[in-house]
């Protein structure tokens, strides 16, 4: 029997299917490290961990350390330590060299987490990707905006999720947009080429240093317009025909750029574009499982427990390649208007009309307040056997359905 500590800093509902799919595991003795309180873990959670730890600060290494230290004395020494939060993955490498315990490497956690580092290593290895700079000063910004050419996306180096993201399209909105997230050698930003286009997503999975596994994604519209417009219901499309040769390209520059940063078993989701002119640039990669109910989405398109597989993954450096047996789509629903949730319109008539396509949703409940991620207040899961179906549904939901708020 494997033992393995998992690493959750906050137990928000995605995560905790991370956690109760590792604990689940009968070959497996799993303990979790958290900042939370133990009786924010569910009873059945922690009647299937094997142990579990508070930290103050489960970034840091001391406080990491120490915990793993105390787990150990009751299930032995970890043989695995893995987490998904994006943050975690420095810290976690970190302890995983000092402790002997295999996974990726520090000097690859590096590579994932510094997007201006990771943009040199794509640059060096060949993989085509945004013009980008790093800055330190607003004058120096001004000088790189130049270069680069507007429009252009402001970034830290080393954010998760579109966080503190922005655009902008001149030297006006760049200085406006510095003056409260101001450069500095201890913060510096990251200016990205706003590549034109769509965007999408693809997640591999890698056995030691070869991949086995992937998905696609289609979003509509991208992350970056879903955060500067809050009222916009985005969806996201899992195709079914994600080995169909207009793929051919993402795989081979997927493959390529996963291998420059380091590859080592695991679950990890590049962003990337393709332009007008059929051309694509990868944004960024980290090595973590995807975020907004991406994992979800993957479990309906296969038929399968997709959290446990990665849970199996991460412990066992075991995973069963699944078969695409169906598109999957999903539609975040956000509010419209001021004020807390008021009414959902269009839903029962939709649902009607979809049917059979739904297969999971999460609804806001009258008088909550708004979200403050861009997931919104909630969403519909959809899927079918033909992608085309989907993509109608999903359509059909984003014109029909509105969550106002008042």
């Amino acid at each position: 029997m494997r033992s393995a500590i998992i690493v959750a800093p906050f137990l928000a509902p995605t995560t905790l299917r991370f956690v109760r799919a590792a604990a689940a595991l009968a070959d497996a003795r799993v303990g979790l490290i958290t900042q939370e309180p133990q009786t924010r873990i569910p009873g059945d959670l922690r009647r299937s961990l094997a142990a579990c730890r508070q930290v103050e600060d489960a970034l840091e290494v001391p406080h990491l350390i120490q915990a793993i230290q105390a787990i150990g004395e009751e299930i032995g020494p970890p043989e695995r330590l893995f987490g998904v939060l994006e943050q975690l993955q420095e810290p976690l490498a970190e302890v995983r060299q000092q402790l002997g315990i295999p996974g990726l490497s520090v000097e690859a956690s590096h590579n994932y987490r510094d997007k201006a580092l990771m943009k040199e290593v794509f640059r060096k290895n060949g993989v085509p990707c945004a013009a980008a700079s790093l800055v330190t000063t607003v004058e120096q910004a001004v000088q790189e905006a130049e270069i680069i050419g507007y429009p252009l996306v402001v970034k830290p180096p080393s954010g998760a999720g579109a966080k503190s993201t922005f655009r902008v399209d001149n030297v006006r909105e760049l200085r406006e947009g510095l003056v409260e997230v101001r450069p500095s050698k201890a913060q510096p930003l990251l200016l990205e080429e706003f590549v034109v286009g769509r965007e999408h997503s693809f997640d591999a999975v890698c056995i030691g240093d070869r991949p086995v596994w992937h998905s696609l994604t289609h979003y509509t519209p991208g992350p970056l317009e879903v955060l500067e417009n809050p009222w916009i219901q985005w969806t996201v499309l899992l195709p079914r025909e994600v080995d169909h040769p207009r793929y051919d390209d993402v795989r081979k520059v997927g493959a390529d750029a996963i291998r420059a940063l380091g590859m080592h078993t695991g679950l990890y989701h590049m962003e990337w574009f393709r332009r007008p002119d059929g051309s694509l640039a990868v944004s960024e990669i980290a090595a973590r499982p995807p975020g907004a109910q991406f994992t979800t989405l993957i479990s309906y398109a296969h038929d399968m427990d997709f959290y446990e597989a990665w849970a199996r993954l991460m412990i066992f450096d075991r995973f069963d390649p699944p078969q695409r047996a169906y598109a999957a789509g999903i539609v975040f629903l956000r509010g419209q208007g001021r004020g807390r949730v008021r009414a959902i319109r269009g839903l029962e008539e939709a649902q009607r009309e979809l049917g059979s396509l739904v297969v999971e949703v999460e609804l806001p409940q009258q008088g909550q307040l708004p979200a403050s991620s861009y997931e919104g207040e909630g969403f519909v899961v959809l899927r079918h056997p033909r992608t085309e179906v989907v993509q109608e549904a999903l359509a059909r939901l984003v014109r029909s359905v509105r969550v106002e708020l008042g």
